[in-house]
């Protein structure tokens, strides 16, 4: 039953006790000055070796001269900054400084198409773009195209000093609003041009304080940050979270399977954040002696389903447990999470609803029954304000009443657990009956020689729709399509074994780690 004064079929997780939470804040602003009044010599930031530490006072000091510098190059708060730098602590305090400045920033995929990068930079309608040097004659290249005035700032992501400090000063404007836009995040595009998500400084303010009351995190945390900040994962878990509750986060430049245990222990992490693909090699990886774990209480995985097998195979192997959770760009990143407490998890499920409410509708967006699939919607203070200069694309995205529509397959557990089966435009229908890729995914991975694989529909006269899976075998392991086939039909029976089996290499990922399944069609003969 639905709490009193709650819709029927909205969920939210509870608040764990013993998180310093500045539940007042609604920008970004006043979760960093907040921090810097109370604990001015606590440290926020260091790098991947635990060094060159940020304290709060300083990363406050940092917004100001931020501030400073980009009114004195032209850009005016409320405008848009891109960055195309890669991860480092000058990249942190880059968007931090602009957000609490009342800029909005647009971070830059960096393993986006030289077509989408260029798309971005010109429809953001940015002012100001910050770029890393080994960036800067692409960037320029990509601005001449877009056919009016930007300005450029170079400066390097590790860089320990911001430029031209001495004449700009610390000259902070007003303080934005919480509705006022602070970040514009494209999303990757596998289909058609990126969509521009609006997010308001109320957004990235109240997932913060979720994220940190959700994980119970406090002042002591201190998380591994190895995903990029130009995803929407990194940029609100471990920027930004840190803020809420008064933790710290380590910076390596990039995610390196092989000195990943080392940096966690070198740096004092307590928890560490990463995608299913990181997990997979980590997996692949030797065992790390156990003082280079004994420090970490829980491992969050995101951004996309993690397949039980390796779940287990990764609590065996390091003795941390997992929290599964799940979130879009359009959410700030999480809005679904599994309990901190292990025996409370749902294995499979990406968690109840964390920060805000959701509930599973049919295609006339109606709320449906427990157990019945149908697309995840969602509503609550995380919620994107819409897709920037697409009015269309928003009218869709959202309900009548105002619920986001996730594009997710899944459903809702008698507990409040949703499970996540597939997207919408990825779902194979054959012969009329929906199958959900996963499930043909999850079958494979039971083989002992497949480390990955993912199956996508593909065109049939008969049945409408086939099925292709692309495996990509475990090292030094031999195996064939034929052998494949055999333990699919063993597993999913005749109707659900699919039609073409590939051995490939790798498969095709977004930045999050996120297999572009429609992409695998490129692999037809």
């Amino acid at each position: 039953m639905s709490p009193p004064g709650r819709p029927k079929g909205e969920h939210r997780s509870a608040q764990h006790e013993g998180t310093t939470i500045p539940l007042s804040c609604s920008t970004v602003r006043e979760l960093v000055e907040h921090n810097a009044r109370h604990r001015p010599d606590a440290v926020y930031a260091v790098d991947g070796e635990g060094r060159n530490p940020i304290t709060f006072a300083t990363l406050a000091r940092s917004c100001r001269q931020v501030a400073g510098i980009l009114q004195a190059r032209g850009a005016r708060p409320g405008e848009t900054v891109s960055l195309v730098m890669p991860n480092g602590l000058m990249t942190l305090r880059l968007l931090l400084g602009a957000m609490a400045g009342g800029w909005c920033v647009n971070p830059v995929n960096l393993l986006s198409q030289p077509d989408q990068m260029r798309y971005v930079l010109g429809h953001s309608d940015c002012t100001l773009v910050v770029v890393s040097p080994d960036w800067e004659e692409a960037v320029r290249s990509m601005l001449a195209q877009t056919g009016r005035p930007v300005q450029v700032l170079v400066l390097a992501p590790d860089a320990d000093r911001l430029p031209d400090f001495a004449a700009m000063g610390e000259s902070m404007p007003p303080p934005p609003s919480a509705e006022a836009l602070a970040l514009l995040m494209y999303t990757s595009g596998t289909t058609g041009v990126p969509k521009g998500v609006m997010l308001t400084q109320g957004n990235l303010a109240a997932n913060a304080v979720a994220i940190s009351a959700e994980h119970g995190l406090g002042q002591s945390d201190r998380v591994l940050a190895v995903l990029p900040l130009y995803h929407i994962n990194a940029f609100a878990v471990t920027m930004l979270a840190p803020l809420a509750h008064g933790g710290s986060l380590a910076m390596p430049q990039k995610f390196s399977a092989a000195r990943f245990w080392e940096q966690a222990a070198a740096c004092h992490c307590t928890w560490i954040n990463v995608v299913p693909t990181m997990i997979s090699y980590l997996l692949e990886a030797d065992a790390p002696p156990r003082a280079q774990t004994a420090g970490i209480r829980f491992c969050r995985s995101a951004s996309a389903a993690l397949p039980p097998e390796h779940l287990r195979a990764f609590e065996h192997k390091f003795g941390i447990g997992i929290i599964e959770t799940m979130g879009l760009t359009e959410t700030v990143a999480p809005s679904f999470s599994n309990p901190l407490d292990p025996a409370r998890r749902k294995l499979g499920a990406v968690g109840r609803a964390s920060g805000c409410a959701a509930r599973v509708i049919d295609a006339a967006c109606v709320p449906v029954a427990d157990g019945q699939t149908g697309e995840v919607a969602i509503r609550g203070p995380n919620v994107m304000r819409g897709y920037y200069k697409n009015d269309e694309a928003t009218r869709a995205a959202f309900t009548a009443d105002g619920w986001l529509r996730t594009g997710d397959l899944g459903h809702r557990d008698n507990d409040g657990f949703f499970f996540i089966t597939g997207r919408i435009k990825e779902l194979i229908i054959k012969g009329g009956e929906n199958i959900a890729p996963r499930e043909i995914d999850e079958a494979l991975l039971r083989h002992p020689a497949v480390l990955d694989a993912a199956a996508v529909g593909i065109p049939d006269r008969h049945y409408g729709q086939e099925i292709m899976v692309c495996v990509v075998p475990r090292p030094g392991q031999a195996v064939d399509e034929e052998t494949l086939r055999a333990f699919c039909l063993e597993q999913l029976g005749r109707y659900k074994t699919p039609k073409i089996i590939r051995l490939v290499a790798d498969l095709p990922r977004g930045p999050s780690g996120k297999v572009q399944r429609l992409k695998l069609l490129d692999l037809l003969p």
